[in-house]
């Protein structure tokens, strides 16, 4: 799982434990059964299978559900490997389901992304560590890059400063476009 898929997931179990729980919140711990049934025995989007058919190689029958009033038992001398067969069978169907799901993913995650390069001496913003709140400041001042150690690793220097210097990635780095006369 891509970490926006667990994400997903876990705020889908968050909801139905929510859900589920007293108003308190207290028992939120007895629910965790219920939802976890629930969870594998309903299709699941990436793999488009049920997880306990994908673990069982059958659908789950429960007590309630329609059943003959007399059940006869044949043996097939064959059932191991059929069972194989349609687990293997079962598990390709989901891998090739994950894959499709993961290049979508993909494809939403990069129409979004930008790829920015910086140069040496560029100036740049360093976004805040510590917001609390919607009114801390959201990037720091200035710093200009001084080396570039990777393809997304620089290091910067404050522009007062000169000796807070800081090893930083691409993802907490804003351009600073500097306002020329001419």
């Amino acid at each position: 799982m891509t970490n926006g898929q667990v994400e997903r997931y876990n705020a889908t179990m968050d909801s139905k434990i929510a859900t589920l729980s007293n108003e308190n919140r207290t028992n939120w711990d007895e629910q965790l059964p219920y939802i976890t049934f629930n969870c594998n025995t309903s299709i699941h989007t990436t793999t488009g299978i049920i997880p306990f058919e994908l673990m069982y190689g059958r659908l789950l029958v429960l007590q309630f559900d329609h059943q003959q009033p007399i059940v006869t038992l044949s043996q097939d001398p064959e059932h191991v490997k059929k069972l194989k067969k349609y687990l293997s069978s079962l598990t390709e169907h989901a891998k090739i389901n994950i894959l499709q799901q993961q290049k979508k993913y993909k494809q939403r995650y990069d129409r979004y992304r930008t790829n920015p390069v910086y140069k040496i001496s560029d100036l740049v913003l360093i976004q805040a560590l510590n917001r609390r709140n919607k009114f801390d400041i959201r990037y720091e001042e200035p710093y200009r890059i001084i080396q570039k150690l990777g393809p997304k690793t620089y290091i910067v220097k404050h522009i007062k400063n000169s000796i807070l210097t800081r090893q930083l990635t691409i993802d907490v780095i804003r351009p600073l476009y500097e306002c020329r006369n001419m």
